[in-house]
């Protein structure tokens, strides 16, 4: 199982000395998260994508590619790449570069976002949302599997022949996640071509993920790909950590009083009730993290959200030690003991390398 932390990369003041960092300082601190996530011993670390304020991550692969030259064994994800106003053409290039530059320590993640803006500043209607989605990441696909793309859709100009460059890295396209709060439809998606779902797992209570991650187990079983136990799924998560859990809540309580998202709203302990947000000891940590199998199942990916709502980069980097320190070497055993036989690893290029070199040669004794 992997674990690792994922950045929305917000811009906000924060509530207890009411400082913002600039946009430099703020992207110049991802990347301080993002080598802290490996010095601790996480496996990912992944950015989202915008294109408003306040947020500052609207090009993921340049962030991940110079992330990818000061780490050594980081995985390197989104969270998510918006498959709806990018062009296929240009994911499919662009993360093609990026697995280069990363020696295959690169996967992506699907998704329509969340801002509604977002599609008309990309010349793009939100009533074509979901068809987007479908449309985008079939010839996305293509043009990862095939060297030479005919191609003519609804959404873009026709394709004649055309080869995106460069290749995927040994031949292996980057292993494809389709990120969903809400839509059923992208669960199906990611079923029908046997690729990962990743749900959120921050705003819903547990029934809303217990019927997403379900619903996707079952289709990915009726395309073929395997039992519904087998389907490659990952879960956000959200958690602030003291020592001592009086501490944390006395400490997190202005920062989630003030969020951008969920401030001004319900209480922290009606949030903290309904979602799986968590903030406490780690050992707090450690028992709601488990419980995210009694409805989501066996599951690969585990990333959780840190450094958001103003908190300092100082804090951050704290809850990253105890992350790595207190609660990510149980939660690996733990886990790792739980899981059944016959439910898969995480997926590296790697591995994915070596079953396609597999495939290839009981292909060749065919």
């Amino acid at each position: 199982m992997q674990f690792g932390i994922f950045t929305v990369g917000d811009v906000t003041p924060d509530p207890t000395t009411g400082r913002a960092p600039g946009e430099h300082e703020r992207i110049k601190a991802m990347v301080a998260i993002a080598r802290k996530a490996e010095e601790v011993g996480l496996d990912v670390f992944a950015t989202g994508e915008h294109h408003n304020p306040p947020f500052v991550p609207s090009s993921p692969t340049t962030l991940l590619g110079y992330v990818a030259a000061r780490t050594e064994n980081l995985i390197l994800s989104t969270s998510t790449t918006l498959i709806t106003t990018n062009d296929p053409v240009k994911i499919a290039e662009d993360f093609a570069m990026l697995q280069h530059l990363a020696d295959g320590r690169v996967d992506v993640m699907l998704g329509r976002g969340n801002t509604g803006p977002v599609y008309p500043w990309f010349g793009k209607d939100i009533r074509d949302g979901i068809d987007l989605a479908v449309e985008n990441y079939a010839l996305l696909r293509r043009l990862w599997d095939e060297d030479a793309v005919t191609w003519k859709g609804k959404f873009r100009t026709p394709l004649q022949s055309f080869t995106a460059t460069p290749r995927p890295l040994d031949g292996v396209a980057p292993f494809v996640w389709h990120g969903s709060i809400r839509s059923p439809e992208i669960a199906e998606q990611a079923a029908y071509y046997g690729d990962g779902f990743f749900h959120n797992n921050i705003f819903w209570p547990a029934s809303h993920t217990r019927q997403m991650v379900n619903l996707y187990r079952q289709r990915y079983a009726h395309y073929g790909h395997g039992t519904p136990e087998q389907a490659i799924v990952g879960l956000g998560g959200q958690v602030f950590m003291r020592k001592n859990s009086q501490d944390a809540v006395r400490e997190f309580r202005p920062y989630f009083d003030n969020a951008p998202v969920y401030g001004h709203g319900p209480s922290l302990e009606e949030f903290t009730a309904q979602t799986p947000l968590t903030v406490g000891s780690p050992q707090q940590v450690i028992e709601r993290t488990l419980s995210f199998r009694d409805y989501a199942g066996d599951y690969q990916r585990q990333l959780f959200l840190m450094d958001h709502a103003g908190l300092p980069l100082k804090t951050v980097l704290e809850q990253l030690d105890l992350l790595g320190e207190e609660v990510v070497p149980v939660l690996r055993k733990e886990f790792a003991n739980l899981r059944p036989a016959g439910v898969p690893d995480a997926p590296t290029h790697a591995a994915r390398v070596a079953a396609a070199q597999e495939t290839a040669k009981e292909g060749t004794r065919g």
